[in-house]
């Protein structure tokens, strides 16, 4: 199966020409059954206008990313925004089937306090996985990708692709690509890392949207400029890697919370914790 990852240059806060920019860059077609995944708050850019950003359930951004879901057979992982408690909104990774059927939804556990992302969207409390093409995919969002022990804590629980949808700015670019390879590398995981390009009213963006392997090396990178990039996902790469150097055995369960029926798990840790 394919993931399409798409770098739009974001118009700001205009919700009907970020719609139709989506539209553009996949009418060239995608095949069906793949992942497609769009930027953190695709559909006005990262503002904390809350006013400006959140819908009701079923708004008319999640209406969007459900008809293009039907329409091109495929799942779709996106940013949203719903209303969260205290006027605040919550910034938000929804995924939809090829049905169109909404089938997780993730809500960004690290608000980025420097730029007021805390006084105005509320954080989340959990980490979601949901299936595709065999793997266990976990989404974050943007300033999450600073904290690896949600994803290691992610691969205890089964995590095997990760998706980082993002509006992480020029000035710390070196830094996206360094963490989105060292998560790939601590985790033996993919990570499909998906920023926006261009410029808002605050910063520019970088692109470098990527698409990195399991052994962390990039399969596919989108430069600087709107466009789209796609690379085949394979369950099976993840878990023969795994197998062939099984680095995660040796985590110590006693400090990374999980799943201790996870495959990471060490079986003489998991022995001894069964006899105590």
């Amino acid at each position: 199966m394919h993931v399409l990852a798409l770098q739009l240059d974001i118009a700001w806060e205009s919700k009907p020409e970020n719609f139709a920019k989506v539209r553009r860059l996949l009418s060239p077609g995608v095949p069906k059954g793949s992942l497609i995944v769009l930027p953190e708050m695709f559909a006005t850019g990262f503002s904390m206008n809350v006013a400006a950003t959140a819908e009701p359930p079923g708004g008319e951004t999640e209406t969007f990313l459900s008809h293009l879901a039907k329409q091109h057979g495929a799942f779709v992982l996106a940013g949203v925004v719903s209303r969260g408690e205290s006027k605040r909104g919550c910034n938000e990774a929804v995924v939809f089937s090829p049905g169109g059927d909404e089938i997780a939804r993730y809500c960004k556990l690290h608000p980025f306090t420097p730029g007021g992302e805390m006084k105005n969207y509320w954080p989340g409390e959990q980490i979601t996985l949901f299936d595709f093409a065999g793997l266990k995919v976990c989404p974050f969002v943007c300033y999450d990708l600073r904290f690896p022990e949600i994803f290691r804590h992610a691969t205890r629980m089964g995590a095997q692709m990760f998706c980082v949808i993002a509006s992480w700015p020029c000035a710390r670019a070196d830094h996206w690509v360094t963490l989105l390879q060292a998560r790939a590398i601590e985790n033996q995981a993919y990570v499909v890392g998906v920023n926006r390009c261009g410029k808002d009213p605050n910063f520019p963006y970088p692109g470098r949207t990527m698409i990195i392997g399991p052994h962390g090396a990039p399969i596919a990178d989108a430069g600087d400029k709107e466009g789209v990039i796609s690379a085949p996902v394979n369950a099976e790469a993840v878990t023969q890697y795994r197998a062939e150097l099984p680095f995660l055995q040796d985590i110590r369960p006693d400090f990374v919370p999980g799943n201790p029926n996870d495959e990471t798990r060490n079986p003489n840790q998991a022995r001894m914790t069964k006899s105590e």
